[in-house]
């Protein structure tokens, strides 16, 4: 197995254990890993193939637990989001933009940490406003997951209802935003076949050992690891728009 080949593997089994501790996760890895070896836009559309494998094991793993009435609402906002994104994706797509999203989800972060998140709630048209900024970011950048779980943390939802509603609406916005990569850039994702079937391997390996770590989270360390991790997100963004 060449070096990039065994980086994909290692970094696709780690993305899916994340992702199924946190809900999200696959994206923010294997997409700037990818990058090393290929076009950027290449790799987001490449990376949203084994996202939604690893996205629909860990559905059918936990589809008992999704707060359906937040799944609808911010679901479908979220896939009409993450459509206008990925069509507009080569046009808007920038340092500019990585360093806009890097921030909010900074902001996100220390929101949580601090408390701030905790009192604050989405409904009505809020949710609907918020489900489709979040999809519209993670289109543009191929890192939509971070940015929903921004979102969804002001929903206060427990720990395992958290990862199955954003895991379903990870769904929505899969269905609508692959098929505009694909046609796009489906000749240039198949040409790098070896790389996606490898990082589809993992993400499902790595989904699969992640939810057992899962249960063994308390409540009340679940919401301060999200936050942690959208802050490495949003230093990683910032660094990659340098």
């Amino acid at each position: 197995m060449s070096v990039e080949s065994l980086a994909v593997s290692l970094a696709s089994i780690v993305a899916g254990a994340i992702a199924s501790v946190t809900g999200f996760g696959i994206g923010s890895i294997l997409t700037p890993t990818l990058s090393l070896w290929m076009d950027g836009r290449v790799a987001v559309a490449l990376v949203a193939v084994p996202h939604l494998a690893g996205t629909a094991v860990r559905f059918a793993m936990l589809r008992g637990r999704v707060d359906r009435s937040v799944m609808w609402r911010f679901g479908l906002a979220s896939a009409a989001g993450g459509l206008t994104g990925a069509l507009f994706q080569s046009a808007l797509g920038g340092p500019v933009l990585m360093i806009v999203l890097a921030v909010l989800l900074l902001l996100v972060a220390a929101g949580e940490l601090t408390g701030l998140i905790g009192r604050l709630r989405f409904t009505g048209p809020s949710a609907w406003i918020a489900g489709v900024v979040s999809g519209l970011l993670g289109g543009l950048v191929g890192n939509q997951g971070g940015i929903r779980s921004a979102a969804l943390l002001g929903f206060g939802l427990s720990r395992e209802v958290f990862v199955a509603t954003a895991t379903a609406i990870a769904l929505f916005v899969d269905g609508a935003r692959l098929p505009v990569y694909l046609a796009t850039a489906g000749d240039e994702v198949w040409a790098q076949r070896q790389f996606m079937l490898i990082a589809c391997a993992g993400v499902i390996a790595g989904t699969v050992a992640g939810a057992r770590l899962l249960r063994g989270i308390p409540e009340t360390a679940f919401r301060k690891i999200v936050a942690i991790l959208l802050a490495a997100l949003g230093l990683a963004l910032l660094a990659r728009a340098r």
